[in-house]
């Protein structure tokens, strides 16, 4: 990847730029996925997110955010050149990890699973994170961040940076209350976050409107807040099968009912 000096030079700098609190936007052009609980299909969406993204034309760096339990590169069947753990250590620049898909032609910057260091990084280094992923934000016209699954500080933390916060959750009950909870902590954090709700596993687009109509009651109900849809997914045999085969979904079955909705919810992001 062409890097201009100036950013290169910035990037690598950013180790030792920890002064600042990671709260402050960096950028407006972060996309932050998170859910209240694993399992519903996150790290699935914010792949096939981008993807849709790149595939309309933009450039698109994908991050993979769920500190300690990191498998964007493992759905995608990639070797990543570096991962985050080295850039947050000063072993390597934060461009100097970004991998290349060619499968999808987006840039990833992959974590590292099971260590616990990460899982439970400091202030300091959720600093140092946060401004690693602005300085190079700059080079793409979307930075989709994968968050980890709960309410935690690092989820909370890179959720702040983001332009916009996709809610994702199906169908199940458990799933909307812990949607729930992690709205409600965002929405602290700041009243103004742009929150959308994604409805993914719906059975069909009224199924998917009635799981919506039960989180944003709640939401209205004890948050004076009413957060908008921003789409519904179906339930699609596909999306499985092209996980097993660490296939994007939108190479592996491009037809596929899944996979246009989530171009669905691209263009209306782009929009």
């Amino acid at each position: 990847m062409t890097q201009h000096p100036a950013r290169a030079s910035a990037a690598t700098g950013a180790r030792s730029q920890g002064t600042a609190h990671p709260s402050v936007a960096l950028g407006t052009n972060m996309i932050a996925i998170a859910s209240g609980k694993g399992g519903v299909g996150k790290t699935w969406f914010s792949i096939t997110l981008a993807h849709a993204l790149r595939r309309k034309g933009r450039k698109v760096l994908l991050f993979d955010g769920d500190l300690g339990l990191a498998n964007v590169d493992i759905q995608l069947g990639l070797s990543p050149k570096g991962d985050l753990v080295q850039a947050l250590s000063g072993q390597k620049s934060f461009n100097d990890v970004v991998t290349h898909d060619s499968a999808t032609g987006i840039d990833i910057v992959t974590g590292r699973s099971g260590l616990a260091q990460l899982a439970d990084a400091d202030s300091g280094h959720l600093d140092v994170l946060a401004r690693g992923l602005g300085l190079i934000s700059d080079m793409y016209d979307h930075v989709v961040l994968d968050l980890g699954a709960g309410i935690d500080r690092a989820v909370r933390t890179l959720a702040g940076n983001a332009r916009q916060v996709l809610v994702l959750t199906n169908i199940e009950p458990t799933s909307i209350t812990d949607a729930y909870a992690l709205i409600k902590l965002l929405h602290q954090d700041n009243p103004a976050t742009d929150m959308k709700i994604i409805v993914n596993s719906a059975d069909d687009s009224r199924d998917g409107e009635r799981t919506y109509g039960k989180l944003k009651m709640a939401c209205e109900n004890f948050l004076n807040f009413s957060p908008a849809l921003g789409g519904i997914i179906r339930s699609d045999r596909h999306v499985p099968e092209a996980i097993r085969r660490q296939m994007p979904l939108a190479t592996r079955h491009p037809t596929s009912e899944a996979s246009a909705d989530v171009d669905r919810i691209a263009g209306t992001l782009l929009r």
